[in-house]
């Protein structure tokens, strides 16, 4: 069926059940960020591919909410479908609290599909429609009524991470939970949250593509538990774990049986994580603790053993991608190369490396004009050869057992326009002044954000996404709760800590021409303790070539010259041992000093 045959379909169901207006989020029943085949129901119904949006349908209208990352690719997906796009943030656009205030008719009734909706947003749904006089549906998945062709919820195989990767044992971290759970004086958690869970069990899987996770809800008290998952993608050693941790395995469905017999007790539960018929299936009789998830602070502190191994990811990664970058060079204008085979070629070069699994991440892999698209992916479609006098954007990562890598390096394709120079040396010049940074503890993102976006203020510019973000260990590579923002979210900025791993990308991109980012990661690392208090630095721990080709030296002050010339000697240290006498020739002169 077309887009506009599905909706039509939709709401005839809608009908059916008398709802008025249906929502349609981009989420599976965990709150993840990428979610697996079945349930990509907004995808299916918009047409719409980025991970991030909201789909919102009435008897005769339909739009779609995303914010700035995809308001290109959205635009250009929308065509034809007859979805609105509504951008997220712009003036005069309404919110979608704002479009259900106008659209729903006095008694009017609001549905969706309460396993796939988070709490809160169906909490304030529930308000809107109160006002009403209205209700809301929470018990439909109407477009699994006609989505004939709907891919099967995955059931891929289980396995556990050995100590040497994870440098702590399930019994410990179950310990360590327990005694927040004590606190907060709960006697049960439930937990959601595919990452936590998985860190939690020290097990990894593979049913959300690029993200080594299990589909499962877990429920622990004080001296065992339940995992709510398919048992039979458990393999004897991971279900011995969990028995001799007196965690016993139920049906994944049965989750929502279990909550309903909850009554009495005192549950911790993340109210930010959980879905809403999970928690209105829990009794009112329960006393239902609302705080994060103590995992969540407890997994974005790596412990030394996981700090250690990441470093060793970081240089497979590296060799993986200069190997790539010099083989770029050498032939751009000489043999064909587009987006798709460009990103394939990369990923060819990090199977080469012991212990890698896959990508971390859609590979972002943008030619000329389709770099100033954030989120762009390349498609059969979309490919477009990569040409000389252009610039080459490419954002990929992978997981390897040692941990996860995201990566940006933009590439200029021989001779590029000047302006397009001084476009690079600004975001590279911001890059290097937030990695160098020094700071005391106690200071977060929203501290430090403005040492890389300043350079672009003073230009009167600025680019429309976070600064960085948190990155799991061998999990999801967009990990909470730290980040680099420019402002103030809804909960406040998270402090660093010692041994946490964030990324620092700042970019540029201009529609219609070409985009800029140059992104590594960081560790953060403990410095001088003095009367002033405990300082903290950055260790980068991203060792790839940045495009001398592209840079205009002169634009840059004396400092930042000398930050590059110490990180491309240390890429040097770092990975010239590893190549072959043609690739450590070319990797010489690349990091020439400035």
């Amino acid at each position: 069926m077309k887009i506009a045959d599905r909706i039509r379909c939709l709401r005839r169901e809608m009908e059916r059940e008398g709802i008025d207006i249906y929502i349609v989020p981009s989420a599976d029943y965990h709150g993840s960020e990428y979610v697996g085949e079945y349930f990509k129901t907004r995808q299916y119904l918009t047409g719409f591919t980025g991970s991030a949006g909201t789909a919102v349908f009435t008897r005769d209208k339909a739009g779609l909410w995303t914010d700035g990352r995809y308001f290109i690719q959205a635009e250009e997906q929308l065509k034809e479908t007859g979805v609105r796009l509504f951008r997220m943030g712009e003036p005069d656009i309404d919110t979608i609290e704002e479009f259900f205030e106008k659209e729903l008719p006095e008694g009017g009734v609001i549905g969706f599909d309460g396993r796939v909706m988070g709490l809160a947003e169906g909490m304030r749904y529930s308000e809107i429609a109160e006002k009403k006089g209205g209700s809301v549906q929470p018990l439909y998945d109407l477009a699994g009524r006609f989505w004939k062709d709907r891919p099967p919820i995955p059931a891929e195989p289980v396995y556990l991470l050995d100590e040497v990767y994870t440098g702590e044992g399930v019994s410990s971290k179950l310990q360590r939970v327990r005694e927040k759970m004590e606190s907060v004086n709960a006697d049960v958690h439930l937990l959601s949250s595919l990452d936590d869970i998985a860190w939690l069990f020290n097990i990894r899987g593979n049913d959300v593509a690029f993200c080594p996770v299990v589909l499962a809800f877990a429920l622990i008290d004080e001296k065992g538990g339940r995992i709510f998952t398919d048992a039979e993608k458990f393999p004897e050693d991971v279900v011995k774990m969990l028995e001799e941790n007196q965690i016993s395995i139920c049906p994944y469905e049965s989750v929502y049986q279990a909550a309903e017999e909850l009554s009495d007790r005192r549950i911790l539960l993340d109210p930010v994580r959980t879905n809403y018929a999970l928690y209105h299936s829990i009794p009112r009789t329960a006393e239902i603790i609302k705080k994060e998830n103590p995992s969540i602070l407890m997994k974005c502190v790596k412990n030394d053993t996981e700090a250690e191994n990441i470093r060793r990811a970081h240089r497979k990664d590296g060799i993986a991608h200069t190997k790539f970058l010099y083989w770029l060079k050498k032939n751009i204008g000489k043999i064909p190369i587009t987006e798709l085979t460009a990103a394939r070629k990369l990923e060819e070069f990090r199977a080469e490396q012991e212990g890698f699994l896959g990508p971390s991440f859609a590979p972002i892999s943008a030619a000329g004009a389709h770099g100033a698209i954030v989120h762009y992916s390349a498609t059969e479609e979309s490919d477009t050869e990569l040409k000389e006098g252009e610039l080459y954007l490419s954002d990929t990562g992978g997981h390897y057992l040692e941990g996860s890598t995201d990566i940006t390096r933009t590439v200029a394709l021989g001779d590029i326009p000047e302006d397009q120079k001084k476009h690079f040396t600004l975001v590279a010049r911001a890059m290097l002044r937030l990695s160098d940074a020094v700071f005391l503890h106690g200071s977060s993102g929203v501290t430090l954000d403005a040492l890389a976006r300043e350079v672009f203020w003073k230009e009167r510019l600025n680019f429309n996404h976070g600064t960085g973000h948190g990155v799991g260990y061998l999990l999801n590579i967009h990990e909470p709760p730290i980040n680099f923002r420019w402002r103030e979210g809804s909960r406040p900025a998270q402090i660093f800590e010692e041994n946490m791993v964030i990324t620092d990308e700042p970019g540029i991109y201009i529609e219609g021409s070409h985009g800029i980012r140059l992104e590594n990661e960081l560790l953060v690392r403990r410095d001088t303790e003095n009367e002033y208090g405990q300082f903290l630095r950055f260790e980068v721990l991203t060792f790839v070539p940045v495009d001398l080709d592209a840079l205009l030296p002169g634009c840059m002050t004396e400092e930042e010259r000398e930050m590059l010339n110490t990180y491309h000697r240390k890429v040097y240290e770092q990975i010239s041992p590893y190549l072959n006498e043609e690739e450590k020739s070319w990797l010489r002169h690349a990091v020439r000093p400035i």
